[in-house]
Formats: C-alpha cells, structure tokens, sequence
C-alpha cells in the first residue's frame, strides 16, 4: 500500500519512546478503515504496536482528527470502557507531515466480513451480539467531568447538530445528485426527538470497530473514536442498527456479518442495551434512520476521495454509487416503517 509517510522517520521517533522498540521497524496497512489510516507496527524482537494517521489527500476541515481521537482515549483508560492503550502521539514535522498517533497492539478477531463469522460457532456470535450492548453501556456510563472530556463538544441538542454537520459535509463532498438524501434530512428535522441526557457518544459503534474475543466474544477493544461526541445516546444504538442487517431484510449491506445465525436481531440489541441501561429506547428508529442517512453521506466521501486519490482505497474496496443507492433505500423504507 502506497503511503506518504516517512517510515525511517516513524521508525526513529518510536526507537525514542522508551518502549524497547528493536530496530528494524516494519509498517503493514491494515484494516478495512478508509478514513484515518491505520498500520500495524512490528519490531525486529516481534513487538508489536498500531499507527494511526489521517487520510491522504485534501481533508474537509475537523474531519480525521487523530489527536482529538488520542485525547479521548487517553481519557478513557481507567475507565470500564475497553480500549488500546494509548503510548505517545507526534506533530513534529520532522516525524511526519500529518500528526501520528502510537498505541499498543490488542490481539482478538475484528468481524469485518462473513468468512470472520462463519469461521465463529453460533453461540460465539450470540456473545459478541450481547458484549456490543455492554460496550454500548459502559461507554454511556463515562462520568464526563472525571475524565476530562466535559468540554470535548457542544451541550447544544446532538440531533440538529447532526443535521447541520452531515447536511454540511454532503454540500462539500458529494459529487452527483442524490434527491432522496435531501428528503430524509427535511423529514429528519421535522421528527426530531427530545433529548433527556448528554453522555459520550462513539459515533460510529459497529462490528468492524471492536476488537473480540476467539475464546468467549467478549470485546477487548473498542477502535476507531475518531467521530466521538457528546450527544444523545441513543444516537449510537441507532448506529448499531443501521450496521446491523437481518437475513431478511430487501436491502441488506453494507456489513453482512450479521445476517448469520447466532447473532441476535435488532429487535434484541435494543432490548437488551434497554434492560442493561434502564432507558427509554421508543426514539431508536429515528437514530436509525439519521445514522443511514449518515452513512450514506460518508460513503460518498470515501468514494469521492479514493476517486482522487487511490492510495485511500483499503484493500476491501471502495463504495459504488450502487451502493449508496441500497443505503438510501434502506434509510426510506425504515423511515417509512417508524412513521417519520
């Protein structure tokens, strides 16, 4: 994978850090991510550890922070919330021309496609589908001002926030017409609910962001923090569902994994993240459907950035109008079904 990083340089920096990196470090680009990139680290001794960079290319503006993302999770580890820990963080351009971030390598299964999940027995599927919700609950349950992240974003309700940064986003980014993503923001705006609370919000909580593990399906990690608010929380259960597609379902992707057996439906995430918080879950269909609407403005944005630039392509591939289009569709029907 072409990368404009210095890597003797990344190397040097690392050999600085007091963690018995031996030299020579090698860099291998991992993940199906294609926003912050993200490479593994390995020493001459079989130490290992993960880099993170932004993407390559033009950026919109606040977008790819990785060291507000460092922050969060620096905060966040005494914490019940499991995350990697985090080693040093660099914007000295002699390192690289982007910031970097360094964090220690958490061994376990990412569900990232079906094959990940075939090779998993049923009852482990039905674990990782029960440890999502717990994830979910720990990290609503962070005491912001322990943790020093009172102050990461606005109080202001979360909802219209989302509609004014996506609705901005898609003006900046989309390169073709899409009707019905107009259609959903003014039906979204109209059927906003109330917020009752402000906790942390990851932002984008779905199996291809949590490290598992092969003996029980327990999450050992969550990872990519980079569109971590403060908000509603109900928002990241709706993000849950929109990744969560059923066997049955007309329009099923982007993320399969879930339609096999053993996972719990959506239905069941709900309950269960209900019965483990004690909230009032009536509103996730609206979450469900923003986080749709959502996602399909930041699949455009990958697919317009691997266009400009292929080095941003991870070896998964990259989003095609087609689908986008199924994303939309998904994000009406569910509209429809809820009454919105």
């Amino acid at each position: 994978m072409t990368s404009s990083l210095d890597f003797t340089a990344v190397s040097e920096w690392i050999g600085g850090l007091g963690i018995g990196a031996v030299s020579p470090v090698t860099f291998a680009r991992v993940g199906n991510g294609q926003s912050n990139l993200t490479y593994a680290v390995e020493d001459a001794g079989g130490s290992r550890w993960v880099l993170r960079r932004p993407p390559l290319g033009h950026l919109l503006a606040s977008a790819h922070d990785v060291l507000r993302e460092y922050r969060i999770l620096t905060a966040l580890q005494n914490t019940g919330v499991p995350v990697p820990k985090m080693i040093a963080s660099t914007e000295d351009e002699a390192v690289s021309d982007v910031p970097v971030v360094l964090m220690g390598f958490v061994d376990g299964v990412v569900v990232d496609s079906v094959g990940t999940a075939e090779n998993m027995s049923e009852s482990i599927r039905g674990a990782v589908g029960d440890a999502m919700t717990s994830a979910l609950a720990d990290i609503h349950r962070v005491d912001l001002e322990s943790v020093g992240l009172a102050d990461l974003a606005s109080h202001s309700p979360y909802a219209a926030r989302q509609l004014k940064r996506w609705t901005t986003q898609w003006q900046k980014s989309q390169a073709r017409e899409v009707p019905a993503l107009d259609a959903l923001a003014e039906r979204l705006a109209a059927n906003i609910p109330e917020q009752r609370e402000l906790t942390l919000v990851h932002g984008d909580f779905h199996l291809n962001n949590v490290i598992t593990s092969p003996s029980d399906g327990s999450i050992v990690a969550v990872v990519d923090w980079e569109l971590c608010t403060l908000g509603d929380p109900l928002a990241d259960l709706g993000g849950l569902l929109a990744y969560w597609p059923e066997a049955g379902d007309p329009v099923a992707g982007p993320f399969m994994a879930s339609t096999l057996e053993g996972f719990p439906t959506r239905a069941e995430l709900t309950a269960s993240y209900a019965a483990k918080t004690g909230r009032d879950v009536s509103a996730a269909g609206f979450w469900q459907v923003l986080a749709l609407w959502k996602l399909s403005i930041i699949a455009e944005g990958v697919m317009r950035r691997a266009e400009s630039d292929t080095r941003n392509r991870a070896d998964a591939g990259t989003p095609t109008t087609s689908l986008i289009d199924d994303i939309v569709a998904r994000a009406l029907s569910t509209a429809d079904e809820i009454g919105i």
